[in-house]
């Protein structure tokens, strides 16, 4: 089978495809022939800095569409034929990928398989960081970075949905505020001036819930934006920088909190507990509440194109890799 290797850690170039094995499933696995696999920012990680890579050589990739290949010990409720999506700890980038059953999810009826390859990461993950982490109610406001990414157009419709007052986004680019508008955003700031910007928008309030997978600098910012008794929610560390240590003297004042989320850890720690925020948030696509917009589609021999396009920070929406070329 052909896959997409990296043998050393670097820029887009170093992503080859090879002639590999295929992989057959362990117990509690399944083996998936893909039809198409995400690109997420943690496969930029991985391939830059070893972000989750067990060792060299290394095949990056976490979520998949396709059909189930072959079925390992223990599994129930999965049969070979079956369209998927699921969630991999790694080898997505290939013609088949292996991953555990408790993370592979049936496709909903009438969600073909192109739509199912957005599933995995972008609908539990935009999901949690609103309702079971980020708590929001009805008549709140909502502060979204990267409002134009995936996960982002995914969050401000979900937030309009469940009742926002209002829901701000923030990206790097006038083309990316004006893509996020068409997204459930009433407002997207540009640039580095957000903080004063959200500040104006709500009368020096506030916000009550920040959503933030940059870190560093924006992390901080983020929670000075808050609200009194607002929740900030990181979900994320492109910015690469140090962490920041949270304590009293920031959440003290105004009873201000923060949590964390990571579908991966999840997925690790609590796979029954993903398995339910999933099926929530699979619900909002075939009910018609949520959209997931693919704006590019590369084939497997140019997944390095892709990640030149969502390094560059000019992409928007949901980036795939299409496996192969007739799906049927």
């Amino acid at each position: 089978m052909r896959a997409v290797r990296i043998q050393e850690y670097g820029g887009p170039e170093v992503l080859k495809v090879v002639e590999a094995e295929v992989p057959e499933p362990g117990p509690g696995q399944v083996s998936i022939d893909v039809a198409y696999a995400g690109v997420n920012f943690a496969d930029l990680k991985a391939r830059a800095e070893g972000y989750r890579v067990p060792s060299l050589p290394f095949t990056p990739g976490l979520e998949v569409s396709g059909r189930i290949r072959a079925v390992g010990a223990d599994v129930t409720g999965l049969v070979v034929g079956q369209e998927v999506a699921a969630l991999a700890d790694g080898g997505a980038y290939a013609e088949v990928a292996v991953a555990d059953a408790t993370t592979v999810f049936a496709l909903p009826e009438g969600v073909d398989l192109r739509t199912g390859a957005t599933l995995p990461t972008v609908l539990p993950t935009a999901h949690a960081l609103l309702h079971e982490v980020g708590r929001l109610r009805a008549g709140e406001t909502v502060l979204v970075q990267g409002a134009a990414g995936g996960i982002g157009t995914v969050a401000g419709q979900l937030a309009k949905a469940a009742g926002a007052k209002a829901v701000y986004g923030v990206v790097s680019g006038a083309a990316k505020a004006a893509y996020a508008l068409k997204h459930g955003y009433d407002e997207v700031f540009v640039g580095d001036r957000w903080a004063d910007e959200v500040r104006a928008a709500t009368d020096g309030r506030g916000v009550d819930l920040a959503l933030d997978p940059v870190g560093g600098e924006t992390f901080r910012r983020s929670l000075d934006a808050l609200a009194v008794f607002g929740r900030l929610v990181s979900f994320g560390n492109a910015s690469s920088a140090a962490p920041w240590h949270v304590g009293q003297p920031e959440l003290y004042p105004g009873g201000r909190s923060v949590a964390g989320f990571s579908i991966l850890m999840l997925a690790r720690t609590a796979p029954d507990v993903l398995r339910e925020v999933a099926e929530r948030a699979f619900g909002t696509v075939v009910d018609g509440t949520v959209t997931v917009p693919v704006t590019e589609e590369f084939p497997l021999s140019e997944a390095a194109e892709a990640h030149r396009l969502m390094g560059s920070r000019t992409s928007t929406g949901k980036l795939l890799l299409r496996v192969v070329d007739q799906i049927r």
